[in-house]
């Protein structure tokens, strides 16, 4: 088995909202991910990504033009490897906390952004179908998933 037989395809659909920081209170209590992440390419329907967190590392592909549901094509690759592409064809890296929060059967993804992107705050929803309904906790503000200014592939421009 070489390093590509675990490329993984997804229908990514996901929301996103911005998040009143006054209420997540709770965030002191889950140990973040560290991300890093930079991209190789992207268009306006089109983008890869390097992204190292923690320990590992995963180029992705993402493709089409509706924020809320995207293809998806990841693979992990070896750590060196994806810190040498960075470092070889990235001119920015966003840098990132991501805290994960359990909701039921669902899971909020909540990015704390350092760097020059330091006290923009944005949760993240990923569901199994575009109708699934869940609830929004108190914690979330204005939602931002068609803005594609909130886009990662576009923060980096901020970056």
């Amino acid at each position: 088995m070489n390093k590509f037989d675990k490329i993984e395809k997804l229908k990514e659909i996901e929301r996103k909202f911005k998040v009143n920081v006054t209420l997540m209170h709770f965030i002191e209590e889950i140990v973040p991910k560290n991300i890093m992440q930079a991209y190789v390419f992207k268009t306006s329907n089109l983008s890869t990504r390097i992204r190292l967190l923690d320990n590992k590392a995963f180029l992705t592909i993402k493709g089409g033009s509706n924020p809320l549901c995207r293809d998806e094509f990841e693979f992990e690759i070896p750590v060196d490897e994806g810190t040498e592409m960075m470092n070889l064809f990235c001119d920015k890296i966003l840098i990132k906390k991501r805290y994960l929060l359990q909701q039921d059967d669902l899971y909020w993804e909540i990015d704390v952004f350092g760097g020059k992107l330091e006290g923009l705050i944005l949760a993240e929803i990923e569901l199994p179908e575009i109708n699934t309904a869940f609830i929004l906790p108190e914690w979330i503000g204005e939602e931002v998933t068609e803005n594609p200014a909130y886009l990662n592939v576009n923060l980096i421009d901020r970056c």
